[in-house]
């Protein structure tokens, strides 16, 4: 056990930590695991006996040691913290959701993954140190560079035991003295230029430490390692011929984790600059395409200090801002005669960026511990640096999460050279056993940066010092954000793979069929060459991207536990396979407050807002051999999709398979509004979808349907729209909605002014357009010839009306007799918003005209107006409503 304890005790634990962790994990990187993560913080030495603190530690602040603390540091404690400074780290909990409870008996069972599930509303707050950058000219180079500050080392870590581990090292590598091994009695000094300069390329900085770590001593001549003070020997020389690096540099960890955080420094500078001149690219693209952006440069705030040296300042980030996305739709794609030059340079000079950035991940993975590792591990492979874990968590998880966010697989699919490099660090990370539980680790964000207040000015002579208070808090791990990204390739293949029903070869063409006109059929035709190669290209980055995730799973199971990955999958986003097929699961509980009711509501909507469902109609079994088999859909455009039942087109497929990546996680849910999409298990072209009334709308709160078919052409054509929510034909809702289900919108060609974009537009701008622009707040001026009478009397009568036939319709039908697959969804939607609604309607009857409800609006502008009351049946519609209100807020059956 005395080899173990000196391992730890090597990585910074202190001898009586490193005995209380082996007693409880025999093995050597568990413990080394359960010490980082703050677990045996609480552990003291008293005379070399191992000692139980209190069970209940004061959470102090973290706080950075500052060059002006370092003149009371003495150095001399073995583990690198002496007892002053351990009061600064040793009562940090990693994890307060998941802590062994007070006075809980020995041998009592602990959760076994305390300090890695925690919770994402997990906030700290840490003060960290801003420092002035020493530049220095090193010994045969003829170019300058910056020297890694202390706080840029441990900037970012919130943790405790991470800031002792992080300080150790530094001290350890940037000053004082390294004795040869040998015992000889010689010594080599160590300067800070030796281990933390930030040379322009890695490449650079590995060449560097090949000449300065295997150290021959001037006295015995013999070898040793300046990074950990012990011998080199011919053991250690062995290294495979792919690597192109010096086996040197994998002698021991404490080379491991300066070669990690320098190079992940680099990356996440390379990274910062990267994504900040390809958001000015974009910005100057879409001023000629309108492309949108696919993915959002994180919020940098910049330093306190005004440091002419830019690339050396401390930059914080934030995650990006989580809320309603902005709205997309506008009625219309835009100019058809757009230049794209500006966005096909912008995307050449992304995809060399993209191949740097993967290039230096590439270099950086070389120094990854790896069990699987060409030729076989070195001991830094299996004895991993807590720092190393420390910069991957705060520095990697940063530009991975970044990466992971994108919501457009189409353009993670043009970058592919970056993110299957990124893959490979996922599936390399997962593999190792100290390494996995990053996995299913919130990562820590900064949500806001602010300076100390009463800071003392630093001594003339010295470089300035500037504190900051940081703010982090806790967003979703690596697996959850790659959960997103797999939905969305899972929905791709969907398109891609599933479009076409296997048919006898012989079969004869049905009726609908042959009134296909010729111009129909020829829209179906494509020669396929370059569409294919793209729809190729796609199916390949999906197939990869779920590999990768099964990959990093089956790597879970193996070094942390099927127990543990069961535990992580409880928590991944999911789209349900089937809602038809499923019986409603327990209720959503709406809470006592309407605070805990949004909460429930925006919680559940995001659950269900995609789903895939089975929207065929049973065959009726009456007809014999010769009957069609192709299915029929209750669908309004049924006659459309059984033509195209066997229909093989490239391009359609392609665009399809896009589109489903989208809308599977940008569909937009709020409390106010919400849009939900259930697409045909079998055939992805048959949709439905249900959009809620906006607030401070007529049409709050009803739900309007809508079938939508993706025909023959599809992208280069528009979707087919077909309004269902009209009371059998009876009721116009809006100008531009018609009694008949027409849809009026330019971007449909159903409406003047610019419309598609034949392969840019999309069906998620249809809906969200219909959303935003249709269901508005004062529909009578969607008329063209009524368009400058918002305000007047008869636009007020024309929205009273709506609301009538809202509550009639939207509301009450709806919710009476829930058309498929619409069941579920209609039904906990009125119940979550049952009080907000029950409020919503007591002011609509207060603000009815009385008169009687028109299907066709327009006469209701002339009606005069009734008292308030009368017998026109909103009161009637109203009372029903409540009442079915109140039944669902009982859990009572609306049948009975």
């Amino acid at each position: 056990m005395e080899r173990e304890v000196q391992q730890l005790v090597e990585m910074g634990a202190t001898v009586a930590q490193a005995r209380a962790a082996l007693r409880q994990h025999k093995d050597v990187m568990e413990a080394a695991e359960r010490i980082f993560d703050g677990s045996f913080d609480h552990i003291v030495d008293e005379d070399g006996d191992v000692a139980m603190s209190s069970s209940e530690t004061v959470k102090q602040k973290p706080r950075m040691m500052t060059p002006n603390d370092e003149d009371d540091y003495d150095g001399g404690s073995d583990d690198g913290v002496d007892e002053g400074d351990e009061e600064d780290y040793a009562d940090y909990d990693y994890d307060s959701d998941f802590e062994e409870k007070t006075g809980q008996a020995h041998g009592a069972a602990v959760d076994p993954y305390a300090g890695i599930f925690f919770s994402k509303d997990r906030r700290e707050e840490v003060i960290e140190v801003e420092e002035e950058p020493e530049i220095v000219s090193l010994p045969g180079s003829n170019e300058s560079v910056s020297l890694m500050t202390q706080g840029q080392w441990m900037k970012g870590c919130p943790e405790g035991s991470e800031q002792s581990f992080l300080f150790s090292l530094y001290r350890e590598l940037s000053e004082g003295e390294c004795p040869c091994p040998h015992g000889c009695g010689a010594s080599v000094p160590r300067k800070k230029s030796d281990f933390f300069a930030l040379f322009p390329t890695f490449p650079q900085y590995v060449k560097h430490l090949q000449s300065i770590v295997p150290r021959t001593c001037t006295r015995c001549q013999k070898q040793f390692c300046f990074a950990c003070g012990e011998s080199i020997t011919a053991s250690h020389q062995k290294v495979p011929a792919s690597l192109d690096v010096d086996a040197s540099l994998f002698h021991c960890s404490n080379l491991q984790g300066v070669i990690l955080g320098v190079g992940l420094t680099m990356l996440e500078k390379v990274y910062l600059k990267t994504a900040e001149e390809s958001l000015t690219l974009r910005k100057l693209g879409d001023r000629t395409s309108r492309k949108r952006r696919k993915m959002e440069f994180p919020h940098v705030m910049a330093p306190l200090m005004n440091d002419d040296e830019d690339e050396d300042e401390d930059i914080y980030y934030s995650a990006p801002v989580q809320g309603k996305k902005p709205k997309l739709g506008t009625g219309y794609a835009g100019d058809i005669r757009e230049d794209m030059s500006g966005q096909l340079a912008a995307m050449q000079i992304q995809r060399i960026k993209d191949e740097k950035l993967a290039k230096l991940l590439t270099q950086i993975r070389t120094f990854l511990p790896s069990v699987n590792r060409e030729g076989g591990g070195h001991a830094s492979d299996y004895l991993v640096h807590p720092t190393a874990l420390a910069h991957l968590r705060r520095r990697f998880n940063f530009v991975s999460s970044q990466l992971l966010r994108n919501d457009s697989l189409t353009d993670m699919s043009d970058r592919s050279v970056l993110y299957f490099e990124l893959f490979e660090w996922l599936e390399t990370i997962s593999s190792h056993e100290a390494l996995a539980s990053m996995m299913a680790m919130p990562i820590m964000v900064v949500t806001s940066a602010k300076a100390v207040a009463g800071q003392k000015p630093s001594p003339k002579g010295t470089p300035r010092i500037r504190e900051r208070t940081i703010i982090y808090e806790g967003s979703s791990g690596p697996r959850e954000l790659l959960e997103a990204i797999v939905i969305q390739a899972q929905a791709a293949l969907k398109g891609l793979e599933g479009m076409k029903m296997p048919e006898p070869d012989d079969a004869e063409m049905s009726e609908a069929q042959k009134r296909m006109t010729a111009e129909d059929k020829g829209k179906g035709k494509d020669d396929g060459s370059a569409t294919s190669e793209e729809n190729r290209k796609l199916l390949t980055f999906c197939q990869r991207i779920v590999n990768t995730a099964k990959a990093i799973d089956r790597s879970l199971v193996e070094t942390k536990g099927k127990a543990f990955v069961d535990r992580l999958h409880a928590s991944l986003p999911k789209i349900p396979a089937t809602s038809t097929a499923q019986e409603e699961s327990a209720p959503v509980d709406v809470g006592d407050t309407e605070e805990s009711a949004m909460e429930a509501y925006v919680k559940w909507a995001n659950r269900v807002r995609f789903e895939y469902c089975d929207l065929t109609i049973p065959p009726s079994g009456n007809g014999g051999t010769d009957e069609d088999q192709t299915p029929n859909y209750k669908f309004y455009f049924n006659n459309e999709a059984r033509m195209l039942a066997n229909s093989d087109i490239p391009k359609r497929s392609l665009a399809i398979a896009k589109e489903l990546a989208v809308l599977t996680t940008n569909l937009p849910v709020t409390w106010n509004s919400s849009i939900f999409l259930r697409v045909d298990e079998t055939r992805v072209d048959v949709i439905k979808a249900l959009i809620t009334g906006p607030e401070g709308t007529p049409y709050h709160n009803g739900s309007f349907l809508f079938d939508v078919f993706l025909g023959p052409n599809y992208n280069q054509s528009p979707p087919s729209v077909k309004y269902m929510t009209t009371n059998g034909g009876k009721y116009r809702f809006n100008p531009n909605l018609y009694a008949d289900g027409k849809v009026c919108l330019s971007l449909l060609g159903t409406w003047s002014g610019p419309g598609w974009l034949p392969g840019k537009s999309t069906l998620l701008q249809v809906l969200i357009s219909i959303q935003s622009m249709i269901l508005c707040d004062e529909p009578y001026v969607n008329e063209p010839g009524w368009a400058n009478s918002g305000g007047t009397s008869k636009s007020m009568a024309y929205s009273a009306n709506i609301r009538r036939m809202v509550v009639r319709t939207a509301m009450l039908g709806n919710l009476k007799a829930p058309p498929e697959p619409w069941g579920d969804v209609i039904r906990t939607h009125f119940r979550l918003k049952a009080k907000s609604i029950m409020t919503q309607l007591d002011k609509w009857l207060e603000e009815d005209d009385g008169n009687a409800t028109l299907g066709d609006g327009a006469g209701a502008c002339n009606q005069r107006s009734t008292a308030t009351g009368s017998s026109n049946g909103f009161a009637e519609d109203v009372a029903e409503l409540k009442s079915l209100l109140t039944k669902l807020q009982a859990g009572e059956d609306l049948s009975s």
